[in-house]
């Protein structure tokens, strides 16, 4: 991941809040405060957009996963497309309550969905009664809004990546619960101690949203090619290793042919000599 202040400059990642509400724990990535804005300093952002690019990508590695989450309306369709770019699970539209805490639960809740789905996709929904049909896809309408990124998931995720720590205060209180480090564009109203890798940065903006977030999706991606790398150099370590086993195997096997031929040689030559003497 390669950027400068001079690139987030013109993506307005700069542009913090009314100074009025300004969290003073931010101060130590304040540039400063001019017409009552907060300026934020892009060469800090940079710093810790890297780190974080780091990180990221030794989790995705070593084979996690890291969850995307952007509920607020500027970035819903950046974080869906930015998710779906390097297949990560995404959610866009509604957190539920206990999606980390209490996954048992909320993965249920995904198993009867695609149920539902199956039963529309065989056209047994549309046997049914019509208020019962109506109930189902009413069901189905409010699981999707839920479910919409989280079709493929069997497991909790290894990190998450937040763009509002206030406006998803609730994913991010269940991660820290959980213990799953989290990732978070940051603005100048919040308090950048409540996640592990802070990044300051305008969260009101789509194109600022956007910029930071394709930086991250950088190392993500550099994970990605790790791991594959990683599981082709296992497949053919176990190759090698299952040629090693088989090749004494076949050896041995073909000794103890030639030995068995060689005993049954010997043991015919003998009996045909006894048949002679006896003829004789």
């Amino acid at each position: 991941m390669r950027t400068s202040a001079q690139e987030l400059f013109e993506a307005g990642v700069h542009i913090g809040h009314q100074r009025k509400r300004w969290n003073p724990k931010t101060r130590p990535y304040i540039f400063d405060h001019r017409n009552g804005i907060t300026i934020i300093n892009l060469v800090k952002t940079c710093e810790q957009i890297e780190k974080a690019c780091e990180v990221a990508k030794n989790i995705v590695a070593g084979g996690g996963d890291v969850w995307f989450v952007g509920t607020k309306i500027q970035a819903r369709d950046v974080t869906r497309e930015g998710a779906i770019s390097v297949d990560m699970p995404f959610c866009i539209n509604r957190w539920l309550g206990g999606t980390l805490t209490n996954f048992q639960t909320i993965e249920r809740s995904l198993n009867k969905y695609k149920k539902f789905l199956t039963l529309e996709e065989s056209g047994e929904i549309a046997k049914m009664y019509k208020k019962e049909a109506a109930a189902i896809r009413r069901k189905m309408n409010r699981m999707h809004n839920s479910f919409e990124g989280f079709m493929q998931i069997e497991e909790p995720p290894e990190a998450l990546f937040v763009t509002d720590i206030m406006h998803e205060h609730i994913a991010v209180a269940e991660a820290k619960k959980v213990g799953i480090p989290v990732f978070a564009i940051v603005d100048t109203n919040s308090d950048p101690t409540l996640v592990d890798y802070p990044v300051m940065c305008n969260d009101d903006s789509a194109k600022a949203i956007r910029m930071i977030l394709g930086l991250f999706l950088e190392g993500i991606q550099e994970g990605i090619v790790i791991r594959g790398e990683r599981k082709s150099s296992r497949k053919k370590l176990l190759s090698t290793d299952d040629m090693v086993k088989i090749v004494p195997e076949v050896a041995m096997s073909k000794e103890i042919v030639d030995e068995i031929s060689t005993n049954l040689s010997a043991e015919t030559l003998n009996a045909g000599n006894e048949e002679q003497l006896k003829g004789g």
